[in-house]
């Protein structure tokens, strides 16, 4: 594959740059309130720094692995991170009615997040050694049966965001891989049918789906959070207030620091600061969809794909929702919402796409992708000067004895 040099480095640079300013807007949104509140200041910021520093240091030691090494590791990934989904069901924390995380000490970890990293990889290396799903039944078979347990399991948590977040990085996988538009989208029907099902099965979530309608029908109750958001991002003008001067994060906007950290960008740093971080997003998005398409090694271009989807996926759900262009799912926005186990497995995601721009395992990815759509015959090579010597030089012994023998019938 080519060595996408530019790419690298602009996946690079985008993605420190938001991790830098992600720290400082997660101390913005949170240093305020604890003050107040009696509390230390710089807890959050301590806290997100030290997943910042583990992140960057995964993000640093999978670049420089050879992602060739991940398809490997594939499966087993996917049975630990299965046993993690199913533990932290039985002996999780709750917080909010919902059991998501895992405590080891001081640390602690939510699996789901580990799912979307893990599904990827497992997806990306089934659908480079089988032809692409050409319909729903090769869909579900196997991929869907797995993608079905992890989405049950999670839902169950209940976390129905990183079900969604699942859906778009198999999406994005199965697409890349060739699989037919009409099979996609009878696959994307059937998701979209079970989503239904389980707003409608939860209380709280058919009441942020009739927040959505309409926000300011009941404004401080189902509708407080969204309308609060527009609030703050309506506040900040052109310019914004200022870096550290806005007032939707004392005691008005619910989870200011985490899901809804865009509202207080657009609150403190206006339409110009909105503007930039989508900006990388997109740049990101563009970079990354790049490398997939000059990697030529099957494996490498649907995870890179995949991975490119779990970033820019998210972000997209993300501010659909703080914008009021969607319901609100739970999702975060990556390395800028306060988060440690989104912001280390995202960072470890990005880790990998790197080491596939830079040309990791190029002994495989010149290989073209035969089997995949890709049928075109490889360049014929001249044989080399030896092995055309060889065969002269046979003709020319051919023709001697010949003559020998005619001279000798005579």
């Amino acid at each position: 594959m080519k060595k996408a040099q530019l790419e690298w480095h602009v996946l690079l640079l985008v993605t420190l740059a938001l991790v830098a300013f992600g720290l400082v807007m997660v101390y913005s949104a949170t240093s305020a309130p604890a003050a107040l509140g009696g509390g230390d200041p710089t807890r959050y910021l301590l806290r997100q720094g030290v997943y910042a520093l583990i992140g960057v240091c995964l993000l640093a030691a999978a670049a420089r692995t050879n992602y060739q090494v991940w398809r490997r590791l594939a499966p087993t990934l996917l049975a630990v991170t299965l046993v993690l989904c199913i533990l932290v069901l039985v002996v999780g924390n709750e917080v909010n009615g919902a059991k998501r995380w895992l405590s080891v000490g001081p640390a602690v970890f939510q699996p789901s997040e580990l799912a979307k990293v893990a599904l990827a990889l497992w997806a990306s290396a089934y659908l480079a050694r089988r032809p692409a799903p050409q319909t729903v039944g090769e869909l579900f078979k196997p991929i869907g049966i797995v993608a079905a347990i992890f989405s049950g399991l999670i839902l169950l948590e209940p976390d129905l965001g990183t079900t969604i977040c699942i859906a778009v990085v198999l999406g994005a996988a199965l697409l890349v891989a060739g699989t037919p538009l009409k099979t996609f989208a009878a696959a994307a029907g059937i998701a979209a049918g079970v989503a239904v099902v389980a707003i409608l099965s939860e209380p709280y979530r058919y009441e942020r789906l009739l927040a959505f309608r309409d926000p300011w029908q009941d404004a401080q109750n189902t509708g407080y959070q969204p309308v609060q958001a527009l609030i703050g991002l309506g506040s900040g003008g052109f310019f914004g207030k200022g870096l550290g001067q806005g007032v939707q994060k004392i005691f008005y906007l619910p989870e200011a620091h985490t899901d809804m950290i865009f509202a207080i960008i657009g609150e403190e740093l206006g339409l110009v600061g909105s503007t930039l971080v989508i900006a990388a997003y997109g740049t990101f998005a563009y970079a990354g969809l790049r490398v997939a398409l000059l990697c030529r090694d099957p494996f490498g271009k649907r995870l890179a794909a995949a991975l490119t989807a779990l970033v820019s996926g998210q972000a997209v759900v993300n501010l659909a929702a703080v914008l009021g262009l969607a319901p609100l799912t739970g999702i975060p926005l990556p390395f800028l919402s306060a988060g440690g186990s989104s912001l280390v497995v995202t960072l470890l995601g990005v880790g990998i796409l790197l080491n596939i721009a830079s040309g990791g395992g190029q002994a495989l990815a010149s290989v073209s992708d035969r089997g995949r759509g890709d049928r075109r015959a490889r360049p014929a090579r001249p044989r080399s000067g030896g092995g055309a010597r060889r065969a002269r030089g046979g003709g020319d012994v051919r023709r001697v004895a010949g003559a020998r023998r005619g001279s000798a019938r005579s």
